[in-house]
């Protein structure tokens, strides 16, 4: 027990020289830092949540070695057997119930805070999920041809990305046109079911450009773990302009998400990560090699 203690008074010590942000990146425990406003929240409450887990588990871990310690058997006399102690039912039946309260209300404040919409936010993507990809939709702009709205959508040849403007309010809704998928970018700290109905609805604010991959987060069918995408975060400028490539290349060409990303200055495939062949019978690249060499 007394080990514990020294632990636990080293480990405020050294901390204690420590800033508020060498502090969280120190109890981070390897979760991405966030890239949106919301991120920092859900990253604290995580964390804090299991420190408060960590200090529980100490907690009883030192009391069973204490107890095993303390009284273990020396002889044939047992140790005084204590029953029906009033104060220590009370002790493990109201602290139980306040560390709950305290997870509780925080849960409930970062929860609240991050279903919060906007009236009015700076842009909305409809995200369309099905077996086994998905689709982007950008109501803000559509095709002049057909007037519908300008989308992009993922293929057995190519990942779909999903662009959207940096330190702007982007207001996401989905729709799944089959099971349940999951709506996860690992880099938001944050997932969200996608449902047939009713649809679901989401905002945040990007903090910081750069490329991050999305997965499936629901076990959906066959080619579940190969369901991915990319979130592009760009400037808002460039998000306008890529807008507008979308609406003057025009729905009806399969290659206007790649067009539309090299217009803009952006690579014009996915960086984070590759399609998939949904063809079960074909042979990868090198086990063709291999066949050919061993025929030869």
């Amino acid at each position: 027990m007394a080990r514990l203690v020294v632990g636990g008074l080293l480990l405020v010590v050294g901390l204690a020289g420590c800033t508020r942000a060498d502090i969280e990146e120190r109890l981070r425990f390897g979760w991405p830092l966030g890239i949106t406003d919301h991120a920092h929240d859900m990253r604290v409450l995580w964390t804090w949540s299991s420190v408060a887990a960590l200090a529980v588990g100490v907690g009883v871990w030192g009391l069973m070695f204490w107890a095993a310690i303390v009284y273990r058997r020396r002889g044939d006399e047992l140790p005084r057997q204590t029953k029906m102690n009033l104060p220590i039912e009370i002790v493990y039946t109201v602290v139980p119930f306040l560390i709950i309260a305290v997870l509780f209300y925080y849960t409930a404040v970062t929860e609240n805070r991050v279903n919060a919409l906007t009236a009015k936010p700076d842009t909305t993507v409809n995200v369309v999920a099905f077996k086994w990809n998905w689709e982007f939709q950008y109501p803000d702009k559509r095709d002049p041809q057909t007037d519908d709205f300008v989308y992009t959508v993922g293929s057995a040849e190519e990942i779909p990305i999903l662009v959207m403007p940096v330190g702007k309010k982007v207001r996401f809704t989905e729709r799944s046109n089959d099971v349940v998928h999951s709506f996860w970018v690992p880099e938001f700290l944050f997932k969200r079911d996608v449902f047939p109905t009713p649809l679901n609805q989401f905002e945040l604010t990007a903090t910081r450009t750069g490329s991050y991959v999305g997965r499936c987060a629901e076990l959906c069918g066959t080619y579940h773990s190969q369901m991915n995408f990319e979130v592009r975060v760009v400037s808002d400028q460039d998000y306008r302009s890529y807008l507008d490539e979308l609406a003057r290349i025009g729905n009806a060409d399969p290659a206007r998400q790649s067009k539309a990303l090299e217009a803009i200055g952006q690579p014009p495939r996915a960086t984070t990560t590759y399609p998939f062949n949904p063809d079960r019978t074909s042979k990868a690249p090198s086990e063709r090699s291999s066949a050919q060499g061993g025929s030869s």
